[in-house]
């Protein structure tokens, strides 16, 4: 079998290096009749917004499957598995804790320790309450405080069974994706949300870190952000400023207020109505010390300049993984390196990074040799970011199964596991093998 080849030396291969895996639980559970309804359910159930018009009323039904899926992942040989709480599972419309919900949580949680796997919980991946987006969503500034209860009540249950918090996954995509362009729940079109949207998302994650402080300072607590590094198509200076600006439109923007405080600059240049609504002592709260950056990495993006768009990007070239994106390892060192330069970073963890690929299952197997090559040469990548200087702690395979793939359906796969969703049949393959083996020679 086709190995991941890292140098012998490689701060990578010490014991110390934290490996995982990592799932969202509206792509992986099901089990949609015992939590309230979200907005991907809405969504979902909108015609003409998922591509194989599918939903995740069972997914890959760990709702019911959950103790096999943790053998699996002890299998695996992982130090860690990086999983999110459903807040529509775990908490009642009128405020309170959903003891069921609890339970799910803290059984799983309660396994993993027995298994000593560390439990990374991101407490917000996406699937807001459908009652809360009744009120506004995320464009309603109440929605961060009603964030801030449920991170409370919450935390407070699971006790000591966790070992970091993550507050948000991708803010980007809950607030661009989400509310400006509309390709993801709950489907909002208008550049006069976006930022809004964004700025309540950041306040929860403020909001959030408070709370964590003091219900739970002993865990590692911190934030994910996704991050698809912006080249230039030329060296025109116009080709570059466009690139500049999206990074800092669809990246810095949600990086800067936790590190620096502020907005980058081209705020000043956004129209009135595109505004965030910004009250004092936002900026102080969103900035507050985080324990780790959580890192999410998958391409890069190319711009040209654009004469009323500023920014245009242009169709990826070369190889291809497929979901279309562009494999360039090279920007992941790019990023990190950048990043480190840029700001007095905290140390990192790389929440997610893997490939969508065409696989195919024959005779028991899974051979996908384009997802194991895409890990061999990012993690390289990694690996020639931290000889640069860059300090990170862990890496986390993206995904430890097939599952729902958001706008996407059930069409493509990222998981080092092939799920058969006829019957729920889990297949660890030749990626995850590699994975393992990686994993067991450090």
């Amino acid at each position: 079998m086709t190995k991941i080849s890292l140098p012998f030396n490689s701060p990578l291969l010490t014991k110390d290096f934290v490996y995982g895996v990592a799932t969202a639980s509206f792509q992986i559970e099901g089990g949609y009749e015992h939590r309230l309804p979200c907005i991907w359910d809405t969504f979902c159930s909108t015609a003409g917004k998922i591509a194989d018009n599918s939903h995740g009323h069972i997914a890959c039904d760990h709702y019911n499957n959950w103790q096999q899926d943790i053998d699996l992942i002890e299998s695996l040989g992982v130090d860690a598995y990086r999983l999110s709480i459903s807040w529509p599972r775990v908490m009642t419309q009128d405020g309170k804790l959903n003891p069921v919900g609890v339970k799910f949580y803290t059984d799983i949680l309660d396994e993993l320790k027995r298994k000593n796997i560390k439990a990374f919980v991101t407490l917000y991946h996406w699937d807001l309450p459908q009652h809360l987006e009744d009120e506004g969503g995320w464009l309603n500034r109440k929605t961060a405080y009603a964030f801030e209860q449920y991170v409370e009540l919450i935390t407070n249950a699971f006790g000591t069974r966790v070992y970091s918090y993550a507050t948000l996954n991708e803010p980007f995509c809950s607030a661009f994706l989400g509310y400006e362009i509309g390709i993801h729940a709950p489907g909002l079109v208008g550049k006069q949300y976006g930022k809004k949207a964004a700025h309540h998302l950041l306040l929860a994650h403020g909001l959030a870190m408070n709370v964590l402080n003091k219900t739970s300072p002993n865990t590692q607590n911190g934030i994910v952000l996704n991050f698809t590094p912006a080249y230039p198509l030329t060296d025109n200076q116009q080709d570059i400023d466009s690139a500049k600006y999206a990074d800092d439109y669809l990246n810095q923007w949600y990086m800067k207020p936790i590190m620096d405080g502020k907005y980058p600059d081209i705020i000043n240049q956004l129209p009135s109505d595109h505004l965030p609504d910004i009250h004092p002592g936002d900026m102080e709260l969103i900035s507050q010390s985080v324990d780790y950056l959580g890192i999410n990495f998958y391409t890069r993006q190319v711009y040209k300049a654009h004469p009323t768009d500023i920014y245009e990007p242009i169709a990826p070239t070369g190889p291809l993984t497929d979901m279309g994106w562009e494999i360039y390892p090279q920007s992941f060192t790019d990023l990190l390196v950048s990043l480190n330069k840029t700001y007095t970073l905290p140390p990192i963890y790389i929440t997610e990074n893997g490939a969508a690929m065409p696989d195919t299952y024959n005779n028991g197997e899974v051979n996908d040799l384009d997802r194991l090559s895409y890990y061999n040469t990012h993690l390289n990548a990694v690996h020639n970011a931290v000889e640069q200087g860059v300090t990170i702690h862990g890496y986390f395979a993206w995904s430890l199964m097939d599952n729902f793939e958001w706008a996407e359906g059930y069409l493509k796969r990222f998981g080092i596991v092939y799920i058969d969703y006829k019957t729920q049949q889990r297949t660890i393959k030749n990626s995850g093998l590699a994975y393992k083996e990686l994993i067991s020679k450090r």
